[in-house]
């Protein structure tokens, strides 16, 4: 059974979600709060330091605390899969492989995996979905040290990460991430069920491990009306940074 600061924790969470508390507004004070889950001041403040731990809160002594963020947005302040946001907003994510098949790594692969041109590679071109609605595709290059592995795996598995992880231990700890706008072309319109040329959230991505060996890179198109990203940053830490169209 949960303790009752983390129930609290939870229920304002879901309420950010729902956008009860926007971001940039003010949560109610801790003695509201308080009032309002009849505990005391102490149980929420420790259920108030588990969102602020988050990021989805800002804190400042003596201050009321502000929402910075909601779960429905894909934050790239913690790397993690499809999947796994997609829990943590209580929503089910759902996967098919579209295409799968061996190709000769190309000059991009090359430099983007750190392999030789021309080892083979595994493409494969995945649909994803929130509780079954199609949201985005990824078009995945594996190096060729994982590509066995992932080959293996059922065609409707929901996290290939976290599968990955249950059955070779690993880990994607690094993440670089390029964010632009493209049109959809014919094939992700079918896919999406969207029309040809509605604009796409593209991210081209590419994932490491601790020692910095490239597992992947991909490129990532989501419906705009479905997904968007946040960036948390401050000025002690920025990872945000802004580049000219390639």
């Amino acid at each position: 059974m949960a303790a009752r600061h983390e129930e609290i924790a939870e229920a304002l969470r879901r309420a950010i979600d729902r956008e009860e508390y926007t971001v940039g507004s003010r949560l109610p004070s801790e003695t509201e709060l308080a009032a309002q889950y009849a505990v005391s001041r102490g149980t929420v403040r420790q259920a108030v330091a588990s969102l602020t731990a988050e990021g989805l809160i800002g804190s400042r002594q003596g201050a009321r605390r502000v929402v910075l963020a909601s779960r429905r947005s894909q934050s790239f302040a913690e790397l993690r899969s499809f999947a796994q946001w997609a829990r943590a907003m209580g929503r089910e994510a759902t996967g098919r492989v579209v295409e799968q098949e061996y190709r000769p790594a190309t000059v991009e692969d090359s430099t983007r995996l750190q392999l030789p041109v021309s080892t083979p590679v595994l493409y494969v071109l995945r649909a994803r979905g929130l509780d079954g609605e199609p949201v985005l595709l990824e078009r995945t290059v594996y190096a060729d040290w994982i590509a066995p592995a992932v080959e293996s795996i059922e065609a409707d598995c929901p996290s290939v990460t976290q599968r990955l992880y249950e059955e070779t231990g690993l880990v994607f700890a690094y993440g670089e991430h390029v964010i632009d706008a493209v049109a959809a072309g014919a094939q992700d319109a079918d896919l999406l069920g969207i029309r040809r040329t509605s604009p796409l959230l593209r991210v081209r991505r590419v994932t490491t491990t601790h020692e910095g060996r490239p597992v992947e890179w991909s490129d990532d198109r989501y419906r705009s009306d479905a997904v968007s990203f946040s960036v948390h940053n401050s000025i002690e830490n920025n990872a945000l940074a802004r580049k000219t169209a390639e």
